[in-house]
């Protein structure tokens, strides 16, 4: 008996499935966000600046920059260590030149040397998708420069259509950062030097980066598309504070409690950085690494 002959169409379709089935986030396996409770805006943050570009209801805050003012938010409490997230819708359209930010800072405190772990979404032009870029600073900009440790990401996701959850983990070891709890970036600690250790806040914020954030300052912020609105709910701070006994036990980002990603974490870790990553700082020889010596082999 002849075998069938399948219909070209379906034989285009099939070829298509099997392609982008190598593009299906893998499942972490853990979900870290599930772990810690939320809480109210109210119970862990307050306005820092802009307060009248700032709305807050029971579980979540929505700021916006318009050519009068940003915003930006705080955590009530220093920490140095913990589990921090917020689940993020951000404004579609024209925002090239617009940050809207997530991040750790103890700035306030140690300006000019101070740490800093980003989560940052650089704005876009039409058409474009959403930037999302991490980064790490350690002693800020002690030595005459700042020493930024970037790495850029594009979304598998419209981060314009709903909200999805972006976190940082920050142990005494390493920092992880997460989309939907899918770890994106492990930031060892290779020494004392280029590892944040002191407490820091946790900040929100939008505001106006016109010379550098959109494809390097080339689009700027332009305010016949205000207001530029980013929406924030679903809040966690969980870890050690500032104030904490010095045996506080870090939160852990997998279910081991040294905080070691699991293999279906790093996994799904290293399935991201293979179609989304698009700038690694390690691998931009253009850059004096000899003060990020975490890139060296």
């Amino acid at each position: 008996m002849a075998s069938p002959i399948l219909p070209l169409a379906l034989i285009i379709s099939l070829i298509s499935t099997l392609a982008n089935a190598a593009q299906w986030l893998p499942s972490p396996g853990y979900y870290p966000s599930s772990q810690y409770r939320t809480m109210a805006f109210y119970q862990g943050y307050r306005n820092l600046w802009g307060p009248a570009h700032q709305s807050v209801d029971y579980n979540g805050v929505t700021i916006w920059l318009d050519r009068n003012s940003g915003s930006g938010f705080k955590s009530v409490k220093p920490f140095r260590s913990g589990y921090f997230g917020a689940s993020i819708k951000l404004q579609r359209g024209y925002t090239a030149g617009v940050i809207t930010a997530f991040y750790l800072s103890n700035n306030e405190v140690h300006p000019g040397f101070h740490d800093e772990v980003d989560i940052e979404f650089l704005g876009t032009t039409f058409g474009k998708p959403y930037t999302l870029q991490t980064n790490v600073y350690v002693r800020g900009s002690g030595d005459g420069k700042i020493i930024g440790r970037e790495m850029k990401f594009r979304l598998w996701f419209d981060p314009t259509q709903d909200f999805h959850h972006y976190a940082i983990l920050w142990t005494p070891k390493e920092v992880t950062f997460f989309v939907d709890d899918v770890p994106i970036r492990r930031y060892p600690r290779k020494s004392a030097a280029t590892f944040p250790l002191r407490p820091m806040w946790v900040y929100g914020s939008i505001w106006d980066a016109s010379s550098w954030a959109t494809e390097d300052g080339k689009y700027k912020a332009d305010y016949r598309y205000q207001p530029f609105v980013g929406k924030f709910t679903n809040f966690k701070a969980t870890g050690c504070t500032a104030y904490s006994p010095p045996r506080c036990r870090p939160v852990s980002g997998s279910p081991y409690r040294s905080g070691r990603l699991t293999g279906q974490q790093a996994r799904a870790m290293q399935w991201v950085q293979t179609h989304y990553l698009v700038y690694n700082y390690c691998k931009d020889y253009k850059r004096d690494h000899s003060l990020t010596p975490e890139c060296w082999r």
